[in-house]
């Protein structure tokens, strides 16, 4: 009699392997890699660098001296980890600091739990959580971006769209967000980028597309309802009808600038879709995604942090196993 053998997940029910998705993922993230490096030259090259060898590096180890087992870093996942937390840092951060990072997200992250098929959390974003809790005023020192900086550590630095809510005289325009001429984290300076490396991903059924579009379109309907609710009230409280100002006034909420700023696309497509971490069933992807969606929009309008995305995933990311039990695909040959 045949054995059946159950392994951890992610599954592929497919000719792909983990390997090829991987480096799929990895070549999706080449536009928004071009941009980091026009937009801010040498420290793009130098924080990716660093973040890439040092979780292939700790994972080779991990895997070769304390498990006792064949390294597997070939296969492209601590690569892609490496890529992903870079595109969470700003340009400007300490070597030293993204060497903690990485380490975080492979040994504490991942190899912690077993490696690749058995962490609960997505890696990349449990170094990017550590390193901004821990060192919250390198986390948060933003280079301006759109000039081609050759600068590192002495870069000139800014606030991110996102940091400016409160003040909604000097928001960036929707169309600085979206091109990438805004200050920000790596990956998540040009909207454009990463919706150009999602439409590849689509196109290579990669990954479905429930998820990000559950996460975007849940963000629009959660801030466009505090953005028209915070217009009928200043409508009813100051007589105003000019529409411009209107829009003025409740600008901090406008779903248009929450879509195109911040991590949001960075995170609803390249991390909240992680295989590991992520629902196996399309409705837990849809819970999943509005679960995402809706904590993202209240951490930014109502949190501490101007960024909420995260957070918001690693949260759903603990409810996943929850998820996966009471929202189960039906069994082959049920009806």
């Amino acid at each position: 009699m045949k054995n059946i053998i159950i392994s951890s997940s992610p599954h592929i029910h497919s000719g792909d392997s983990i390997g090829k998705n991987m480096y799929g993922v990895l070549i999706a993230l080449v536009p928004a890699f071009i941009v980091s490096v026009y937009c801010f030259g040498l420290g793009a090259l130098i924080v990716t660098s660093v973040s890439v060898a040092s979780c292939v590096l700790f994972e080779y180890l991990i895997q070769k001296f304390l498990f006792k087992r064949e390294p597997t870093v070939s296969d492209g996942s601590a690569i892609l980890t490496g890529v992903l937390l870079a595109f969470n840092l700003p340009s400007n951060l300490p070597v030293w600091i993204i060497i903690i990072g990485a380490l975080v997200a492979i040994g504490v992250g991942k190899m912690s739990f077993g490696g690749l098929g058995n962490n609960i959390f997505n890696p990349a974003l449990v170094g990017r959580v550590f390193l901004l809790i821990s060192f919250p005023v390198q986390m948060t020192t933003w280079p301006v971006a759109g000039t081609f900086p050759m600068a590192y550590l002495d870069a000139q630095t800014g606030a991110t769209t996102l940091s400016l809510l409160q003040y909604p005289d000097s928001i960036a325009t929707i169309k600085e967000s979206f091109f990438g001429t805004t200050g920000g984290s790596l990956g998540e300076i040009s909207e454009l980028a990463l919706f150009l490396g999602f439409a590849y991903l689509l196109f290579r059924k990669i990954i479905t597309w429930h998820i990000p579009v559950t996460i975007l379109a849940t963000v629009a309907i959660f801030t466009g309802l505090f953005f028209a609710g915070s217009m009928i009230q200043t409508w009813h409280s100051s007589g105003i009808t000019d529409m411009q100002i209107l829009m003025e006034a409740a600008r901090i909420y406008n779903p248009l600038i929450h879509l195109t700023s911040g991590g949001l696309a960075l995170g609803a497509i390249y991390m909240a879709t992680d295989y590991v971490t992520s629902p196996m069933s399309k409705k837990g992807m849809i819970v999943f995604g509005v679960g995402i969606g809706i904590l993202t929009a209240l951490i930014r309008l109502f949190g501490a942090y101007p960024e909420g995305m995260s957070f918001a995933i690693l949260i759903m990311n603990g409810l996943t196993p929850l998820i996966n039990m009471y929202i189960k695909p039906k069994h082959y040959g049920l009806k």
